[in-house]
């Protein structure tokens, strides 16, 4: 088997959606015992420049589902990987889709429930 280099694994991710990228997470998760996403590593430099730019972290809460309620809840059932019931919940309600992620993921997320209808905040 050919060694997978760097480039060649990030732009494969590149072409994933979502909810690949979390079963890619959940199957390093299950295969290693470690959680990809809470690993970082930055030289302090680099922290402080990213401190400079903004917040590196951000939520993405539902303000309104808006008239196309049943598009919004397709939707966040994509994003987060809950249960039907679940995600109508957070139709009905608003409330956090997802939390501490970075602010390139929180604009796709946002673009695709404005897209459905959805009134959203990023925080």
């Amino acid at each position: 088997m050919a060694k997978l280099t760097k480039e060649s694994f990030i732009e494969s991710l590149k072409e994933m959606n979502l909810l690949e990228i979390k079963e890619l997470v959940d199957a390093m998760k299950e295969e290693f015992g470690v959680d990809p996403s809470s690993v970082a590593v930055a030289a302090p430099a680099a922290a402080a420049q990213e401190e400079a730019a903004g917040p590196s972290v951000v939520t993405v809460t539902l303000v309104n589902a808006g008239a196309a309620k049943i598009n919004v809840i397709k939707v966040i059932k994509e994003i987060t990987g809950l249960g039907l019931a679940d995600s109508k919940a957070i139709a009905d309600n608003g409330g956090a889709i997802k939390e501490n992620i970075s602010v390139d993921e929180a604009n796709e997320i946002k673009a695709k429930l404005e897209e459905a209808g959805a009134e959203v905040e990023v925080k």
